[in-house]
């Protein structure tokens, strides 16, 4: 079995069976928390892990998918299903106006310049108080489809639903992404990640296939945000924040940001460990802290492929 169909198997066995062992309804909410965060996440696999380009400022994408499900219904009438295809565009058109000319950039330039972009987005959401209604947030209309479940026989609670409709959507990112991988795009991206001399030496259009990764990225986090929205029915401007942009960038590469499936387990291990770790009270953010230092300086390829490769090598 190929790695893309164990990846799938693996998540929709997560998504279908992990409800089996949920004791309450917050336990979905939880778990929809995870798939947000995944998806966002295998975007930034997407453009760090193929790609080879950092990004600090992908938050200002999310923030962008959430208010744009607030502001559109509110001011142009459109149902919130299309304000979330408005906000991927948005976020689209600007990466890549942003991305020609920050993308030449390299290194510690790039990842300034990103930030700075993730800045200037929280910054507009929190100050322009007349649209955004400033940092107090603003709340966002129901998306309708739990109703329309309802109607075929379909009753979920609305923890339930967004928990499995949330891994709908990270199941099918994850499917996007890694028929990305395989195609001749991803083999292209890879070799960009491993030397962009080598990469136009060969042929390739290093500038295009560099935007073209910061672009499908920042629809990804888009995507993401506008979930995280229409499940909170509520958006501030700290989904756009820089700590959210860090999170982000901390998850993909403390589960393995060069996979898809890893990455994802490093969503759901900094989504879950706060609420876990909530019994130690003063001493949780040291806590956190100790751990993610702790799996960067033993596995520093990443949680998952550090374990898949000590497994494999007690197998020899």
């Amino acid at each position: 079995m190929t790695t893309k169909r164990v990846t799938l198997l693996v998540l929709a066995i997560l998504v279908i069976a992990s409800p089996l062992f949920f004791p309450s309804n917050y336990y979905y909410r939880v778990g929809s928390l995870i798939f947000v965060n995944g998806l966002a996440v295998t975007g930034l696999v997407i453009l760090i892990g193929y790609a080879g380009q950092i990004s600090l400022g992908h938050a200002g994408f999310a923030g962008i998918g959430g208010y744009a499900c607030a502001l559109a219904p509110a001011h142009l009438g459109l149902h919130p299903g299309l304000a979330v295809l408005l906000g991927a565009a948005l976020s689209a058109g600007l990466a890549w106006l942003v991305g020609r000319p920050v993308l030449r950039l390299k290194g510690y330039y790039l990842a300034v310049a990103t930030l700075g972009l993730g800045i200037l987005v929280s910054m507009v959401l929190a100050n322009e108080a007349w649209l955004t209604r400033g940092p107090d947030g603003i709340e966002v209309p129901d998306l309708g489809l739990n109703d329309l479940l309802e109607r075929v026989g379909i009753d979920l609670s609305n923890a339930q639903f967004w928990y499995f409709f949330s891994g709908l959507v990270l199941v099918i990112g994850a499917w996007i992404a890694l028929n990305l991988y395989d195609s001749p795009t991803g083999r292209a991206l890879r070799a960009l990640h491993g030397s962009e001399i080598a990469a136009r030496t060969v042929g390739i259009d290093v500038s295009s296939l560099k935007l073209q990764a910061f672009v499908i990225s920042a629809v990804y986090a888009s995507l993401a945000g506008s979930l995280l929205a229409l499940q909170n029915k509520f958006i501030t401007p700290d989904v756009a924040g820089f700590m959210h942009s860090i999170e982000m960038v901390t998850m993909a590469v403390l589960g393995g940001v060069g996979s898809v499936l890893g990455a994802f387990f490093g969503g759901a291990i900094l989504t879950t460990l706060p609420q876990v770790l909530t019994v130690f009270q003063e001493y949780e953010q040291i806590l956190l802290g100790l751990v993610m230092m702790l799996c960067m300086i033993f596995m520093r390829e990443g949680l998952l492929p550090s374990i898949l490769r000590a497994l494999r090598g007690k197998d020899k």
